[in-house]
């Protein structure tokens, strides 16, 4: 199951030439990732619940083509590779209107218990890795 973040653009998130400042990027894909996680029932809250939290360890962004004030785009994130102690999440970042390719990216993150010890999702939580096995699965035959 494909899943698709939509997010408008506010005239503040702009620069001086009227084009969305690089740095917002990062916030959408961390919108677009929180929103992921609660479409699979794996909600920020319930693994923090659980004893898991999921820090970022790099972002990398290649910028496409530039949005403006009252643009849509759609971000489409994916789980890229998964090992049970390491995550890399990809995006696909699109302009809803033109269906102008935007920005491509990932997020690499660790799984870490609440006092941020490194832990093995498959051992430590294997409910939550199998889910994220799944996505890995799905997406590998997409």
């Amino acid at each position: 199951m494909e899943f698709i973040f939509e997010r408008n653009i506010n005239y503040y998130e702009t620069d001086k030439m009227g084009v969305v400042h690089h740095s917002n990027y990062i916030r959408y894909l961390e919108e677009a990732r929180c929103k992921w996680l609660q479409s699979v029932n794996m909600p920020f809250e319930v693994l923090e619940e659980n004893g898991v939290t999921i820090p970022v360890l790099g972002v990398n962004c290649t910028y496409k083509y530039h949005v403006t004030f009252g643009d849509t785009i759609i971000i489409k994130p994916y789980v890229k590779e998964y090992t049970g102690v390491k995550m890399t999440v990809g995006y696909e970042v699109t302009n809803k209107n033109t269906g102008k390719p935007v920005l491509i990216g990932e997020t690499k993150h660790c799984f870490t218990d609440k006092n941020l010890k490194p832990v093995n999702l498959k051992k430590y939580k294997k409910e939550f890795s199998d889910k994220f096995e799944a996505l890995l699965k799905n997406e590998k035959e997409r």
